[in-house]
């Protein structure tokens, strides 16, 4: 498993390494920090771990980690704004896996100020597979050879943009939760097009609306590219999943069971 010893550090000594000269960052570094220390604070399971984006950057990370003997390992991206222990999406993901004795890497991706919108997010995709990268060697070195990237909103088309840039055989298979067409009403679209993994493509009947509207461009774009591509709504689900937490791990949990069938 995963050695705390290695990744852990307290955090009064970690916040000095996260404001330590690095290369430049897009991503609001002191809300990273205030996020941290939030979450190491109200962490009621897994351990905090810290990774390194090769660029000297530190970030956050929550292991959680399963009793099942598998190699497989689930890494999870949240949305907009947000950390790793976000209890929309992220928390009952990591609790639902738990359950079933699956381990888990949640991240913290790159953000900025709370009253940024998705616009201005544009200058942060670049530093997203420095942070997918790290997370994924680190769960290698530990064992787990089979990761399934799991990625919720805006953290879908950070996931979308990350296997569309590096084509690499690192994860096994994708998981994006509400994700829109992107910035233009295309780029997501025309990245899923460009795939060569198993994807799941999971939605609210209740999600936002460009995410609803955009459900038939990227069933197309899945479709047409070389990966095993699926599409699901849940019923009732909004964007958050808000009293359809279950149906949303359950959803996870048959992907991830499918994966493993011969």
């Amino acid at each position: 498993m995963i050695s705390k010893a290695i990744l852990s550090i307290g955090l009064l000594s970690l916040l000095a390494v996260l404001f330590a000269p690095v290369e430049a960052s897009n991503s609001d570094i002191a809300k990273e920090g205030r996020w941290a220390e939030q979450v190491e604070d109200g962490l009621l399971d897994g351990d905090v771990v810290w990774l390194d984006d090769g660029k000297g950057q530190q970030f956050l990370g929550v292991l959680t980690e399963g009793d099942v003997d598998s190699g497989r390992a689930v890494l999870l991206v949240h949305g907009i704004g947000v950390h790793p222990n976000w209890p929309d999406v992220i928390y009952p993901l990591r609790a639902g896996l738990l359950e079933e004795g699956i381990t888990s890497l949640s991240i913290q991706m790159p953000i900025l100020a709370n009253e940024a919108d998705s616009a201005e997010y544009a200058p942060l995709f670049v530093e997203v597979p420095g942070r997918i990268d790290a997370a994924i060697s680190s769960l290698q070195e530990a064992g787990f050879n089979n990761v399934t990237l799991v990625a919720h909103s805006m953290g879908a088309a950070m996931a979308v943009y990350y296997q569309a840039q590096v084509q690499a055989n690192r994860i096994d298979s994708l998981v994006i939760i509400g994700m829109s067409p992107g910035l233009d009403g295309q780029v997501n679209i025309d990245r899923l097009r460009q795939l060569k993994l198993p994807v799941l493509d999971l939605y609210g009947e209740a999600d936002l609306p460009a995410v609803l509207s955009s459900a038939a461009q990227r069933a197309a774009a899945g479709e047409a590219a070389e990966s095993d591509y699926r599409q699901q709504r849940v019923a009732g689900a909004n964007h958050f999943f808000q009293g359809q937490e279950s149906a949303l791990v359950q959803s996870v949990l048959d992907w991830l069971a499918a994966q493993s069938s011969p």
